[in-house]
């Protein structure tokens, strides 16, 4: 084998793995699922005149739904990075559209995604993007669909590789955490609670219509322990809000329970005295949204905290 032979079958060799994507630290995986041998149609082209352009593609067919835990985030914001990292790794750019210019309504709902709540999609924001690479055992290919809501954003990344199996992850969680323009910096939920005395947990999931909080560890409990210990003067309540679905009474009692379920870990993962901690529930009485949308009602449904005693030296 000659040294130019050699040199290009090195080259190639590089390129065959998956692409794997840099999220920023803040982002979690929602929903993922993977088949070694599967088809997936992939939209190249916009909604128009009652038709979108797809082509069926083949491989190891992978996909993902990712929260970004932040606020006011852009679906530009989102994108922008993951646009770059594809491009620095050799991907063509095939098909880029936003929101209405894709199609708005038609093309959402004819393009295939991971179900909600995992994957959010905002009818009225989103972007999608569809990109491909050569690689020694064919052509892979990556789609991205961006949407958020006003508490996070999503993101699902699909992905057709040709090689048959991959160890290489499709996404990792090793950039800095995203955060929308008016977000407080990072390591602020101290100087939140400081200066306008409460703040919203934003990154607790619960299971649907349960007050059960996932075994997964919440970077705002970690901030919220470190501020009570900070400041052992400090009490907090614990407020849990939802959307309007269901009676009054129901909602204020799942609403209480979530909040006692935080008040729960707080003590038993970050030993925080219950002396400094109370529960509460109002329901869907104080919504930050409107319950007319599924985007809304999300937004609705969350745990806030509140600073309910600072010295009066202070």
């Amino acid at each position: 084998m000659n040294r130019t032979a050699l040199l290009s079958l090195i080259c190639w060799a590089g390129m065959a793995g998956a692409q794997t994507l840099e999220f920023p630290s803040n982002a979690s995986l929602q929903l993922e699922k993977s088949s070694p041998l599967d088809s997936y149609t992939i939209p190249v082209g916009i909604w128009d005149k009652g038709a979108m352009p797809t082509e069926v593609v083949e491989g190891r067919l992978t996909q993902q739904a990712w929260r970004i835990a932040a606020q006011s985030l852009t679906t530009l914001q989102l994108l922008r990075p993951l646009r770059e990292q594809l491009r620095n790794d050799r991907f063509r750019i095939i098909f880029e559209c936003q929101t209405e210019a894709c199609g708005g309504f038609d093309f959402r709902f004819n393009t295939a995604t991971l179900p909600p709540p995992e994957m959010q999609v905002n009818i009225g924001d989103f972007r999608f993007l569809t990109a491909s690479r050569i690689v020694p055992e064919g052509t892979e290919y990556v789609s991205l669909f961006v949407s958020r809501t006003a508490q996070a954003g999503f993101v699902q990344v699909t992905s057709v590789n040709p090689a048959a199996a991959s160890d290489t992850p499709l996404v990792t969680t090793t950039a800095p955490a995203l955060r929308g323009p008016d977000a407080p910096p990072t390591g602020d939920l101290a100087q939140q609670l400081e200066t306008v005395g409460h703040v919203t947990l934003d990154d607790l999931t619960f299971a649907t219509g349960s007050s059960q909080l996932s075994d997964e560890s919440f970077a705002s409990l970690a901030g919220l322990a470190d501020y009570l210990v900070a400041f052992p003067d400090r009490t907090v309540a614990l407020v849990g809000h939802t959307d309007s679905s269901g009676s009054l009474d129901a909602n204020i009692a799942l609403s209480k329970r979530r909040a006692a379920a935080v008040l729960e870990r707080l003590v038993s993962d970050f030993g925080i005295s219950r002396t400094k901690l109370a529960a509460e529930g109002m329901g869907y009485l104080a919504p930050i949204d409107t319950n007319a949308t599924e985007t809304g009602r999300e937004a609705n449904r969350r745990v806030e905290v509140i600073v309910t005693s600072i010295p009066e030296s202070e």
